[in-house]
């Protein structure tokens, strides 16, 4: 689902802007933010998309779940309240010493244990409908 609000470029929607920076990237970073992408989609098909800051893919569900940001050598997946989830296999990998978010930093060649991402997209939802 897209909220119905217009991004930055020409009035474009923010899955049409997230459409394109996935193109635009054109090598394993545009690549992994559309593997995630798909994954967010799958776990959680009511989640909406926007494109916020400047340039950063973000998914909500009743509240911010996570940002796909995307750098030169990393995709980061930064969770709003990623301090508050069970995290069993140990994905986050970056932010750690914050009260608030946690952040899975994603490099070239890395494998996404695709069910536990699922998981912990399903537990932010749950944190944030609860």
């Amino acid at each position: 689902m897209t909220r119905a609000k217009s991004g930055e470029k020409g009035g474009e929607s923010p899955s049409q802007l997230i459409d394109a920076r996935i193109a635009e990237l054109d090598d394993w970073r545009g690549e992994t933010l559309a593997r995630i992408r798909k994954l967010i989609k799958e776990a959680d098909p009511d989640v909406i998309e926007e494109w916020k800051w400047r340039g950063v893919p973000v998914w909500y569900h009743a509240g911010m779940l996570c940002t796909g940001e995307t750098y030169k050598n990393v995709v980061k997946m930064t969770f709003a309240k990623g301090a508050s989830l069970d995290d069993p296999s140990s994905l986050f990998n970056s932010s750690l010493d914050g009260n608030t978010r946690r952040a899975i930093d994603i490099h070239e060649n890395d494998k996404i244990n695709e069910k536990a991402l699922k998981t912990l997209i399903r537990a932010a939802v749950a944190l944030n409908t609860s």
